[in-house]
């Protein structure tokens, strides 16, 4: 319990410094706004020369970033009108060469909405485990629903650090990464905790302490098994899958590994800790 405790707080000290460090997560254009412009080139092209290409129509804040082979993302705060995609094309056009590059796509995202973007995700984020609080505290006991949703909240602070160490887009895509990451991480917690409750059950003058230890040695081997072959899947989806579903994979695969370790070494030692407080505060009332 102190080893893997220690190992968790670094871990989230960890996370919280890479976000504060970088003044904040890195925002796609679904939470941040602008205009975000996708350019596959026929050969290698200099990010040098694709920023001197914008400069010449005025758009001086424009960010390179490299998804693919000789393909990249421009992002811009500046909305995107037609005569501004003129400008694009004749900038690429002269800089390049006709038929030297593709505009994939051109998407914009007003500021209005992404403020309305980055609330709703959060909420979602929010009543994910506040619903899941409430189903394990009634299916189990409160002590249970406590324990897997501070696992949860473990999981996904963890997984936003290792985006932001990587400084990789926040996007609604990741969102659903981490969604998906809360209800798997959930779906191993709740396999171990039904078995400390059927164990209990059998033996209820044995502590709680060794019922925990025993009921995840008996899980163990199933959520060992389920995570492995999950995370080989992802692997594929990561090296194979493109650049679309990159950070998404990646996101998935941080979160699985991070949900494994959480169910097995987090969720089941707050039940106990949460245990031996209650029997502490007995005592000393008595």
């Amino acid at each position: 319990m102190k080893i893997a405790a220690g190992i968790s707080a670094a871990l989230i000290i960890v996370s919280i410094l890479s976000v504060i460090l970088h003044g904040g997560l890195n925002f796609g254009i679904d939470f941040a706004g602008g205009t975000v412009i996708q350019i596959k080139f026929s050969k290698v092209a200099p990010a040098d020369a694709i920023r001197k290409a914008f400069n010449g129509i005025n758009v001086e804040d424009a960010v390179t970033q490299e998804i693919g082979a000789n393909e990249v993302i421009v992002r811009t705060n500046q909305s995107m009108t037609k005569e501004l995609q003129a400008k694009v094309e004749q900038a690429m056009t002269g800089q390049f060469g006709a038929g030297q590059y593709e505009i994939r796509r051109i998407e914009f995202v007003g500021p209005k909405v992404g403020k309305d973007l980055t609330q709703k995700a959060i909420l979602a984020i929010i009543f994910s485990w506040i619903g899941m609080l409430i189903y394990i505290a009634w299916r189990f006991e409160f002590r249970y629903g406590l324990g897997g949703i501070i696992a949860l909240v473990h999981d996904t602070i963890i997984t936003i650090g290792a985006l932001s160490l990587l400084n990789k887009e926040f996007t609604l895509t990741i969102v659903a990464a981490l969604l998906t990451i809360i209800g798997y991480s959930i779906n191993d917690t709740i396999v171990v905790f039904d078995r400390i409750r059927e164990n209990r059950k059998k033996d209820i003058k044995r502590s709680l302490g060794d019922i925990i230890n025993a009921s995840v040695n008996e899980t163990l081997s199933r959520t060992i098994l389920t995570s492995f072959t999950v995370f080989l899947v992802l692997l594929a989806l990561f090296f194979l899958g493109g650049p679309v579903i990159h950070d998404f994979a990646f996101a998935l695969l941080v979160g699985v590994v991070i949900g494994t370790y959480s169910s097995i070494f987090i969720a089941s030692p707050i039940v106990l800790a949460f245990e031996n407080l209650q029997i502490s505060k007995g005592k000393r009332k008595k």
